[in-house]
Order: structure tokens, then sequence, then C-alpha cells
């Protein structure tokens, strides 16, 4: 019979398609790693993963193996979790995905506020330009810009926030229609690294093109200070770059939200619930906070 310590080798091993990548988390050499699966596959008398070039895979006993060990996990945390109490404070590692825009402007003061009130909490902001994959755990929970359509996944709708045009103060005079704004480069995402139909904001702005791009927001914002055009940015961006002014504010106004995305297993983790609940309101008030400025 498989001991717990075996299913843990085997959860990194799958969350990570990978013995090099899973070495790491287990803290152990990917040779042992390798040797750890090897020994549960001759005590199952059955392969739990696909061996390739590419990675490793689960068979369909590794996929079934797989839920099972999931739940056997988050029901060892919420044990874990009333052992120590954790009604007095938030405490051990929690890793949030988001997109950057988010992870820049909005997570260091929300998550600076939370681990204050709460000092045996470790917090790590996973700033990615992607879709945090959640069933691989890269993250114990992710903002994201869209609600996913696919996977065994809980989404929460934190808060809305609003975009505009903005350049810096010179070009921003001289910005009244428009038409106008054809006369300046546009500075905007990479076309082919929009990673969500949400963060697809020119349309026809872009008509002939991005001429300066990133798949950082940061950088976007940076390259708008440092005078290379007009882009669309996040309004709770600007109180960061006291040198961008927003144009045709009427014209030109998007709105978005952001949704809290966690896997279905953590739902009945006491400590994720109550950290994804202060997460979220502290979201929503930095978002008005800092909109409310630029206001």
């Amino acid at each position: 019979m498989p001991s717990w310590d075996d299913m843990r080798v085997f959860l990194a091993v799958a969350r990570a398609d990978s013995l090099s990548r899973a070495a790491p988390v287990l803290r152990m050499d990917a040779a042992t790693v390798g040797r750890r699966i090897a020994r549960l596959e001759d005590e199952l008398g059955a392969a739990v993963f696909v061996k390739s070039p590419q990675g490793y895979a689960l068979t369909d006993l590794g996929t079934r193996m797989h839920e099972h060990a999931e739940h056997a996990e988050a029901a060892l945390l919420r044990a874990t979790e009333e052992a120590r109490g954790d009604q007095v404070g938030l405490s051990g590692q929690i890793r949030i995905g988001a997109p950057d825009g988010a992870a820049n402007y909005l997570l260091p003061q929300v998550c600076a506020a939370i681990g204050a009130e709460n000092p045996e909490l470790e917090i790590q902001i996973l700033a990615l330009p992607r879709v945090v994959n959640l069933s691989k755990r890269e993250a114990d929970m992710a903002v994201t810009v869209s609600p996913p359509e696919a996977g065994r996944l809980s989404v929460k709708r934190i808060s809305d926030y609003k975009l505009h045009l903005a350049a810096r103060s010179e070009i921003a005079d001289a910005i009244t229609t428009r038409a106008d704004v054809k006369g300046y480069p546009m500075v905007g995402y990479i076309p082919d690294m929009i990673f969500d139909k949400e963060l697809d904001y020119l349309g026809d702005l872009a008509v002939s093109g991005v001429q300066q791009a990133s798949n950082s927001v940061a950088v976007q914002v940076a390259s708008l200070r440092a005078g290379a055009g007009v882009g669309i940015v996040h309004d709770f961006s600007l109180p960061f770059a006291p040198e961008l002014r927003r144009v045709l504010v009427e014209e030109v106004s998007l709105s978005r939200s952001f949704y809290l995305v966690r896997h279905m297993t953590d739902r009945t983790s006491d400590r994720l619930n109550r950290f994804a609940d202060v997460l979220s309101r502290g979201i929503r008030r930095e978002v008005a906070r800092l909109e409310g400025q630029v206001a």
C-alpha cells in the first residue's frame, strides 16, 4: 500500500510533468524522484506515468489516482489547520497567480496589509503573462481577467476596473479627437501573445498596428512614461505614473473584471477560504482607492 509520502511525490511529478521540475518542490534530486516513482509503480504493479522526451504524462490509472490523492491532500491540510488553531491567524505559505497589471499595481499593497495582520504567513505573488495553471498547482489561487471555461475550479467575481487611453502630458495636450490618436505610435500588447480575449483592448484604434509592444503591462506603462506614444492603461496604474494623463475619457472607456479562481478541492480549506476573503476585499478596496485618485 503506497504511503502518503509516495503520494506526495506522485502529486509533485503529476503537476510538474517532469522529474527535474518536481525535484526542487520535493527538495530531492531528480534521480531520487525517479526512483521513488519507479518504486511506487512496482508496488502498484502498473504504470502511473507514460514517460517520453516531452515529460511525464498520467496514465488512466494515474489520472484516477491523481483525483483521490488531491482529495487526501486537502483532507490532510484541513487536519493540519485544525491542529495549528489557525483561527488565531493565517500562517504557512500561500501563492497567488495574477496577470502582471494586478501583480504590479494592486497585489503588493494588498498583500503587505494582509501580511502585517498575519506575521506567520508567507505570501508569494506569481506574475505571469499567461493563464496560471491551477491544476498543476502553480499557485493556490489565481486572479484572472475572465472566468475559466473548463476544469474543476471555483470562480468568484472580485471587482470591476476601468481602462482609458493615456499618454505623456505633452502628447495628451495635442489629442482632442480619435483622429488625433492616429498621429502617434500605439503602445500595447504583442498581438500574438494576448493570452485572454479581455486583454485585446485596442480594437480599431490600432488599425496600423502596435508600434511599441510588450507582453507586460508594466513595460507598456513604462514605455508611455518615456513618451513612446499612446496606449490603453488601467486607471489603477496611473497614480504610479504621474507623467501620464488620460485622453478622450468619454469616447474611449473600457471596463473589465477581476475574478478569483481556486481549485475545487480547496473549498473545504478554512485557511484558504479566509485568505481568499481578505484578498478579495483588499483588491476591491485598492482598486477603488487608486481609481478614486485618478477621478
